[in-house]
């Protein structure tokens, strides 16, 4: 098998197991916490249960993104990032940057622990920012692989 067919293969298993990880977060599991009567007993069960997804996300953004790159370079696809009929490439950039900003500076850093303290004085609305960020993210993912796929397929030539 062609290095690039492994790459894409890898490229697309990783996306499925990463989105539909971020999925499965915002449309299930997080709707099933919120049912739960203590809100602070939310907060930490959903910390409890993300914290082992994020090591998933965290191999699968990785995976995605090194996987990207030796695509776009074996196939010499620079050119379209200076070519506006190629918007779907930025916005497929654009989403694993956000996640591995999240997943690997911004959550280790700081972001568990500022949860962690707001959740003591406001575990609801810490929850409800996290229902509503899950939410974004999920769109703008879902979005990307819409377009990204069509555009990839010639669905978008302008």
């Amino acid at each position: 098998m062609e290095e690039a067919a492994i790459a894409r293969a890898l490229h697309v298993l990783g996306v499925v197991l990463w989105i539909g990880g971020v999925g499965f977060v915002t449309t299930v599991l997080l709707p099933s916490v919120r049912r739960m009567k203590d809100p602070a007993e939310r907060v930490a069960f959903f910390e409890a249960i993300e914290g082992r997804f994020a090591w998933q996300a965290r191999g699968t953004t990785l995976l995605v993104g090194l996987s990207g790159l030796f695509l776009v370079h074996h196939w010499g696809l620079w050119y379209r990032f200076i070519d506006l009929e190629y918007f779907w490439m930025h916005l497929m950039v654009l989403v694993w940057l956000v996640f591995s900003v999240m997943l690997f500076v911004a959550e280790p850093l700081f972001l568990h622990r500022w949860f962690h303290e707001r959740s003591k004085s406001d575990p609801e609305g810490t929850f409800r920012i996290i229902q509503r960020m899950h939410w974004v993210l999920l769109t703008l993912s879902l979005v990307t692989v819409l377009v990204a796929t069509a555009g990839s397929h010639g669905g978008l030539a302008f």
